[in-house]
C-alpha cells in the first residue's frame, strides 16, 4: 500500500469532481432536484464538511482500488484504467442508478453522476499504477 498514490489517487478526482459538476452543474441541480435560491444555487449551499467529507470518501475509493490492483496483480497503466473503467462503468454506476430508481430521479442524474464515478475511477487506475 502507497499511502502517498492514495493521496494522490483521491485529490486528483477531487480535482476531476469539481471540473465535471462545474461543467454540469444546471443539469445536475435540475436532475437532482436541488431547492435553490433566486441565484440559482443550493439554497442550502456546499459546506466545508461536504467537501471535506467527499475528499475522505475519495480516500477510501482510492484506498480499495488499490487493494484490489494488489490481490488481481494490476500493475501497468493501461491494466489500472482499465480496471478503474470497469469498476466504475459495472459497479459504481448501476448501484446509483439502482439508487436513482428508487428515489424516482432522473435517468439524467445517473449519466452525470456514473460518468464522473467512471472517469474517476479510470483516473485513479491510471495513477495508483502510475506512482
Amino acid at each position: 500500500m502507497d499511502p502517498l498514490s492514495i493521496f494522490a489517487a483521491a485529490l486528483a478526482t477531487f480535482v476531476l469532481g469539481s471540473l465535471w459538476y462545474m461543467a454540469f452543474a444546471d443539469h445536475w441541480k435540475v436532475a437532482a432536484r436541488l431547492p435553490l435560491n433566486a441565484e440559482g444555487d443550493p439554497q442550502s449551499g456546499m459546506s466545508l464538511k461536504v467537501f471535506a467529507s467527499s475528499f475522505v470518501l475519495l480516500l477510501i475509493v482510492a484506498t480499495a482500488l488499490q487493494v484490489l490492483f494488489l490481490r488481481t496483480g494490476v500493475t501497468s497503466i493501461v491494466q489500472g484504467a482499465a480496471t478503474g473503467a470497469g469498476v466504475g462503468l459495472l459497479f459504481i454506476t448501476p448501484w446509483i442508478g439502482i439508487n436513482n430508481l428508487y428515489a424516482i430521479r432522473s435517468p439524467i442524474l445517473t449519466l452525470i453522476d456514473g460518468g464522473y464515478a467512471t472517469l474517476a475511477c479510470t483516473l485513479m487506475g491510471v495513477i495508483l499504477t502510475l506512482l
